[in-house]
């Protein structure tokens, strides 16, 4: 009864109309929510769009309570969840087989599975970093989405496929997949409501990128299976082969749309995250010369002439800490969408039922009381010693559903780093007057370009 009347006694969230939002969040959807989190000051502020009506909340101690203390009544399901089921299948709150694809994505990307791993997944990134140095000449610009991916698959081709899949093969997956997620996830984000039967802009080169997705990953699955059953192959630790050996408590595996599912979300979530974010990094060193003389210092000093590997890992503290900083001024994951399964109450708000929640790390990353002078790009607010609220930070989401992928992105992207930077010296073409653009990730308004210093002058 206490809690019933809580909900009946709580207070509406502030809400702003239509008129006053949907135009602004058509033309730019991450400023006008960046306005409106200031006018709310923190408040959590419900957007009237019409049919579609959701909360937006950003204080960390809001954001705790519907991803960790509540998050049984915070679904993943509807806003981006329904474009990307999709591409990668269902969100956790609808697939069945959800624990069973969590255990294997835990048994692949953390802690120690990783560190055993990590050796390989250095030569493999070296070895395609001096490829693109040997293909590219001095001063030629290139495109880092194109470049970074082609690096980050063919590390994940080596490490969790295997000889599956051929490298021509995985630039195409890694193409299609760059189609899928940049195509129609703005129009079908901003526009949820719409029925998938009414087109949109960008479906069309969407369903072509599924569909060539599933012409490549849909023979590997079916064949192993194949090769399995025969006994034609071992099962070994790639991920097709760890999806099809995989039984849940009542001993049911996966069939091959489970494995196709389970293959696509490691590569996207493998490389969504690393080629994003990276593209980034040549824009901020170019505008912080001061970040990027001490980044290179340490990575000379670390580094030297050697390969990057894991011995250098634990030395590269400065690396990770722009890392850590990139993810929170360019929040890649901008937006985690719940939809609340029964009346709630937040601080005092009722949040009714049905209604979506919009947890928004892009803006959780700049309330000025947790992150002070939060546009400034500051590597050393993760100096070792430096506290804060645990939900203040979210570049991996937090709580049950929180990314497992947050050791791989680490270790990933420092090699990435080091090895780019003392073999290629990459500098940003052009001015750094680069703005983000809200999809499925924080992606550039227009494609980051880099260049790279003549050898002798490396």
């Amino acid at each position: 009864m206490a809690v019933d009347h809580e909900i009946r006694s709580a207070r509406k969230a502030i809400g702003l109309p239509a008129r006053r939002v949907v135009p602004r969040l058509v033309r730019d959807p991450l400023s006008t929510l960046e306005e409106i989190n200031r006018e709310a000051a923190g408040e959590i502020t419900r957007l009237h769009l019409g049919a579609f009506r959701p909360y937006l909340v950003t204080r960390p101690e809001h954001i705790q309570h519907i991803l960790r203390d509540n998050a049984d009544n915070y679904r993943r399901e509807g806003l981006m969840w329904k474009p990307l089921s999709r591409l990668v299948g269902e969100p956790s709150g609808a697939d069945p087989a959800w624990p069973l694809k969590r255990r294997i994505f835990q048994s692949m990307l953390t802690g120690k599975s990783i560190e055993a791993v990590t050796d390989d997944m250095a030569a493999t990134i070296a070895s395609n970093v001096d490829e693109l140095g040997q293909r590219v000449g001095a001063g030629v610009p290139v495109d880092t989405a194109d470049e970074l991916t082609r690096i980050v698959y063919r590390a994940i081709l080596r490490i969790f496929i295997g000889d599956k899949l051929s490298l021509a093969d995985a630039d195409r997956l890694g193409e299609a997949i760059m189609v899928a997620t940049t195509s129609s996830f703005r129009s079908r984000m901003l526009l949820p409501f719409v029925p998938h039967a009414i087109p949109l802009p960008g479906d069309r080169a969407f369903h072509r990128a599924v569909q060539a997705v599933d012409d490549i990953v849909f023979p590997i699955v079916r064949e192993t299976r194949r090769l399995h059953a025969e006994g034609l192959e071992t099962p070994g630790r790639d991920i097709v082969s760890l999806m099809l050996q995989a039984r849940d408590a009542d001993g049911a595996g996966l069939d091959d749309q489970g494995v196709r599912d389970g293959v696509v979300s490691l590569f996207v979530a493998g490389t969504e995250t690393t080629v994003t974010a990276l593209s980034w990094l040549w824009v901020v060193l170019a505008e912080r010369p001061d970040v990027a003389d001490t980044l290179r210092d340490e990575i000379d000093r670390v580094v030297g002439t050697d390969a990057p590997g894991r011995r250098h890992l634990p030395e590269l503290r400065y690396t990770k800490m722009v890392l850590q900083e990139l993810l929170r001024i360019y929040s890649v994951g901008w937006i985690i969408p719940r939809t609340v399964v029964a009346d709630d109450v937040i601080d005092g708000v009722r949040l009714q039922r049905g209604a979506i929640v919009a947890v928004s790390p892009y803006l959780t990353h700049r309330v000025p009381d947790v992150w002070p002078e939060p546009e400034v790009f500051d590597p050393e607010r993760f100096a070792p010693g430096r506290t804060r609220h645990r939900f203040s930070y979210l570049a991996f989401g937090a709580g049950p559903h929180q990314c497992v992928g947050s050791v791989f992105f680490t270790v990933e992207a420092q090699l990435i780093v080091a090895s780019m930077i003392s073999q290629l010296r990459p500098a940003l073409d052009g001015p750094p007057d680069i703005k983000p653009q809200a999809g499925l990730t924080l992606k550039p308004r227009r494609p980051i370009r880099i260049v790279f210093q003549p050898p002798e002058s490396r």
